[in-house]
């Protein structure tokens, strides 16, 4: 039994044998069929030796990878033709026969002369191309499975990572509609690109918030912490979308200068101009302040009682975002040398779960604020002044407020009359103040706890219409009031909106807290409306008609 061939003679073989092959192309055109057919037997032979067979096959391999990724299919009908000729050829025993060894001898020497200098291709050679081929195949298929859907702005209020590109690939996407989603929450029929993710359009079946959870969890367990689902409304058609978003991409906004610092500046000159609003003589020449700072003590007392309003309405936020999982960042707060203060700015920094839980941060602070500023303007009406002289007013100034000029009708009787001085305790006006703040935070306008309220309960498309309609409203009467003037103007650049994207937008809060933001909108618009009617209805313009 003769011994297998060495793998320098193996080498060798097919080095010849592919020369033999290359000069098949160049015989002349009498002689072509004839060297096509031994052309056919070298291959066969050389398909005999193990090494140069599992490289023809390597070869093969990577020319089908290669024409697997191009189009018009041309390369299947050139494989095609190739099997009809292999099979219509002559066999190799009878082509050998019919053919001498001189005319082998002669397509050899005519190949010499037409390729002299031609280097003879090396097995290395072979072994090379086949893996750049198969690499290049690799490449094109990876290149046609990933799909750039990600790239864009963040949500409102989020900051992106610019410096990285996020990329969801398709196989992600397919996992998304077949896995996470599905027939039983919410079934896809299409999707397309979003913001920092992926959109998907179909249909929400069931519960919106027990479709959420499930899906949810699905996401969990596939990605992990890797996408952040949001439910929303489509404002085109008003269904319901899904939107999947790389967590990586929603990152808190941050600025340069620390928060607590410019909160800590905003808080001192707020409670300069506190005291500042409850002492007139200082509030007649600003710029006497500074000379006179010894008289800023008197305003001591009305700072402490509008302060505590305004305390108690951020620490019902506070409470309420404890309880709901909502992260708050630090509060600024807005002097105004009018009323001392516009309140307090407060971001939110995570993403709220639903309207619900909005609807209880929005309301929690002006309903705090709006109790205990009611309690001390009733106590304002009731109490004497407690130096027995209290603060002498013109009672013309409750046509100003709805609320609290009713109460002065309702609490005050007889002794409310135009025109005539009246002593009061400063207590009302203290409070009174406290009652102004929250309700101009009450305005269903932008990022305010009205605008809030109002997206929670009725969702952002009024929500949106109101808050123009506000503004506008406003705008008009900054031209009659300084105060609607400065508050139209912080409003426009600093809370006009939009408020972010809640986890689900879908479902409606219980009917409870409705009732609770209705109320609170209802009280802000009664602080905020004139009293339109006399105090003193002897003053009412009688009419004698002469017949």
């Amino acid at each position: 039994m003769s011994s297998p061939p060495s793998q320098a003679a193996t080498a060798a073989a097919y080095v010849c044998c592919h020369r033999l092959l290359l000069a098949s192309t160049t015989v002349p055109a009498r002689s072509r069929g004839v060297w096509r057919a031994r052309s056919l037997a070298l291959t066969v032979a050389l398909r005999s030796l193990p090494l140069v067979r599992h490289r023809l096959r390597s070869r093969r391999v990577a020319c089908r990878a290669m024409t697997e990724t191009e189009p018009e299919g041309n390369g299947d009908d050139e494989e095609k033709e190739e099997l009809a000729n292999d099979a219509a050829s002559p066999s190799v025993d009878s082509i050998a026969e019919a053919n001498g060894p001189a005319e082998s001898d002669y397509s050899i020497d005519n190949k010499k002369d037409e390729t002299t200098g031609a280097e003879p291709l090396g097995s290395s050679d072979t072994v090379q191309d086949t893996g750049g081929d198969a690499t290049a195949a690799s490449d094109t298929q990876e290149k046609v499975e990933v799909i750039d859907v990600a790239r864009g702005s963040p949500l409102p209020g989020m900051k992106q990572q610019l410096d990285d590109s996020v990329r969801i690939p398709k196989t992600t996407i397919d996992i998304l509609k077949d896995q996470v989603f599905g027939f039983d929450t919410f079934f896809v029929t299409s999707q397309e690109p979003y913001e920092g993710g992926v959109l998907f359009k179909g249909n929400l079946r069931g519960k919106p918030a027990k479709s959420y959870e499930k899906i949810t969890n699905r996401l969990q367990n596939k990605f992990g912490d890797q996408y952040k689902l949001f439910i929303l409304v489509n404002p085109e058609d008003e269904k319901p979308v899904a939107v999947v978003i790389p967590r990586q991409t929603l990152q808190p906004e941050t600025t340069a200068v620390p928060e607590w610092f410019a909160a800590a500046s905003f808080g001192l000159v707020t409670i300069f101009t506190l005291l500042l609003r409850n002492v007139p003589d200082l509030q007649d020449n600003l710029l006497s302040t500074f000379d006179n700072l010894e008289l800023l003590k008197d305003g001591l007392y009305g700072a402490l009682v509008t302060g505590l309003i305004i305390g108690v309405h951020e620490i019902g936020h506070i409470l309420v975002a404890r309880d709901t999982g909502i992260k708050l960042a630090v509060p600024y707060f807005v002097p105004s040398w009018q009323i001392g203060s516009f309140g307090a700015i407060t971001r939110i920094v995570n993403i709220v779960r639903n309207r619900e839980d909005l609807l209880k941060l929005a309301a929690a602070g002006p309903l705090a604020g709006f109790s205990l500023g009611f309690v001390l303007l009733l106590l304002g009406f009731v109490l004497p002044p407690s130096d027995g002289l209290g603060l002498v007013i013109d009672p013309s100034v409750f046509h100003e407020s709805f609320l609290v000029g009713g109460l002065a009708k309702l609490l005050l009787g007889d002794a409310l009359k135009e025109g005539t001085k009246l002593s009061i305790n400063p207590l009302v006006l203290w409070a009174w103040a406290g009652l102004l703040i929250n309700a101009i935070n009450s305005i269903p306008a932008g990022e305010l706890d009205g605008g809030r309220i109002a997206f929670s309960m009725w969702g952002r498309k009024i929500a949106t219409r109101l808050s123009s309609a506000a503004i506008g409203l406003l705008g008009i009467s900054a031209l009659f009031n300084d105060v609607a003037f400065y508050w139209v103007v912080l409003i426009f650049f600093l809370q006009r909106g939009p408020i972010a994207p809640l986890s689900e937008e879908i479902t409606d809060p219980e009917e409870k807290y409705i009732s609770i933001g209705v109320l609170v909108l209802l009280f802000g618009l009664l602080v905020c409306l004139p009293y339109p009617f006399p105090f003193d209805p002897s003053q009412l313009t009688d009419f004698d008609f002469d017949l």
